[in-house]
């Protein structure tokens, strides 16, 4: 499934550099990018809470997921500060030249794309909803880890979509101002962390309320798109939390019903509110079809994939396959590829925004290369994508994992 998403993706940010004909036809009813991002949150509301109350360890959940997605994040970052100073295509930002410690302060948070800040890598605002996410399931296991209130979230968060048009945008940022914003989100951030991971039961309970508030205001007042849009993500997030639950026998099967609103209550949303910044009415329309349409397309193939096997999403071992040796020259059967994209899924969805900024350069006026060319293009941007992910893949993401989970088993032994 995360393959499937991650092509998406990648497909969404091929258009403009090379099929501005499908962005002109298909973009104003269809938005692949989103359609790509949506089924991510799906995919890691099932998981990741799951991954935590199976830990049953807040702290060996947070070195396996700081071990999981810094160390690659690092490189990423690092290149496209490179990419920027160098003008591969585009400048660096100036908000991020201007306030280098601040903005700094704010990614190494991931919690930039809420704190007014533009991401060094286009990409990087999923991981800011990522973080809000593992930020509101700890504080919920924290203080209830045994009595699990998904319905009731999902109650509260879809009512948060519905009053979200209310809300102002970068309110926080806007009355105490940028920096103040980044160093006052951190300060929360660091210090209700700390007291989670390390203080008594009373010091982990405060700790948690206070990452929670601070994940609501940022959500509803400080997103950089409307909060209806941040709070309908987040919603997802916890819509595939409730679907693992069910599937798992550990939610009543009457939560089907609220589950099922949550798509509705996005797209009722996206068609009443609009985008939550500055586009010509024109714009706005494309973007409620074309965002509603990703969101129920996204929940249809979540579903979809869902019935492959009730209960997970390993799919059968037939499929589980690596792909075909060399000397075969067979082709790949599909359903192995995308499995093999999902393992490679966070390489590709981090790496691919470098590529497509090379193809940029080196393409800078599409329409003058014939339609077979930029198939062909595509193509090679692809395996170079996939080719480079598979290098950090092997040479960062696993030492890091295999470090992380030495680092948890040191940690379970010394407690």
């Amino acid at each position: 499934m995360r393959g499937a998403a991650v092509l998406a993706v990648l497909f969404e940010h091929l258009l403009d550099p090379l099929f501005p004909e499908v962005r002109a036809a298909v973009s104003p009813r269809f938005d692949f990018g989103q359609y790509g991002v949506m089924l991510f949150f799906l995919v890691s509301g099932y998981v990741v809470p799951a991954s935590l109350e199976r830990r049953g360890s807040v702290t060996g959940f947070w070195i396996g997921r700081a071990f999981r997605l810094y160390p690659l994040w690092a490189v990423v970052a690092v290149a496209g500060t490179v990419f920027g100073l160098a003008q591969v295509y585009a400048g660096l930002p100036d908000a991020l030249a201007e306030h280098p410690v601040t903005a700094g302060l704010a990614h190494l948070t991931m919690l930039q794309d809420f704190l007014q800040v533009v991401s060094v890598v286009n990409v990087f605002w999923t991981l800011s909803y990522e973080m809000v996410f593992y930020l509101l399931v700890t504080a919920l296991f924290v203080v209830a880890p045994h009595r699990p209130r998904t319905t009731g979230v999902l109650v509260v968060a879809m009512a948060g979509v519905l009053a979200g048009g209310l809300l102002p945008a970068g309110a926080l940022s806007r009355a105490l101002g940028g920096d103040a914003a980044v160093l006052l989100a951190t300060a929360v951030l660091v210090a209700g962390m700390a007291a989670i991971l390390g203080g008594a039961h009373r010091g982990r309970v405060c700790g948690a309320i206070a990452v929670a508030v601070l994940a609501v205001v940022l959500l509803g007042w400080n997103s950089r798109v409307g909060a209806w849009q941040s709070l309908a993500i987040v919603a997802t997030m916890f819509a595939g939390t409730a679907l693992n639950r069910l599937d798992h026998g550990r939610l009543h099967r009457g939560a089907r019903w609220v589950v099922a609103m949550v798509p509705v209550v996005c797209v009722v949303a996206a068609l009443r509110f609009g985008p939550g910044w500055g586009m010509s009415e024109e714009e706005a329309v494309a973007f409620r079809w074309s965002w509603s349409a990703a969101v129920v397309a996204a929940w249809l193939t979540f579903m979809g994939f869902r019935t492959l096997r009730p209960g997970s999403f390993r799919v059968p071992r037939a499929v589980r396959l690596s792909l075909p040796r060399p000397a075969g020259f067979r082709v790949p059967r599909p359903a192995a590829l995308l499995v093999r994209l999902g393992v490679l899924s966070y390489s590709v969805y981090l790496l691919h925004p470098l590529v497509v900024q090379v193809l940029r350069r080196l393409v800078p006026y599409p329409a003058q290369v014939p339609l077979t060319g930029r198939i062909g293009l595509s193509l090679v941007v692809a395996s170079a994508v996939v080719g480079a992910a598979t290098l950090t893949h092997r040479f960062v993401e696993l030492p890091a994992q295999a470090l992380g989970r030495r680092v948890v088993r040191a940690h379970a032994r010394r407690g």
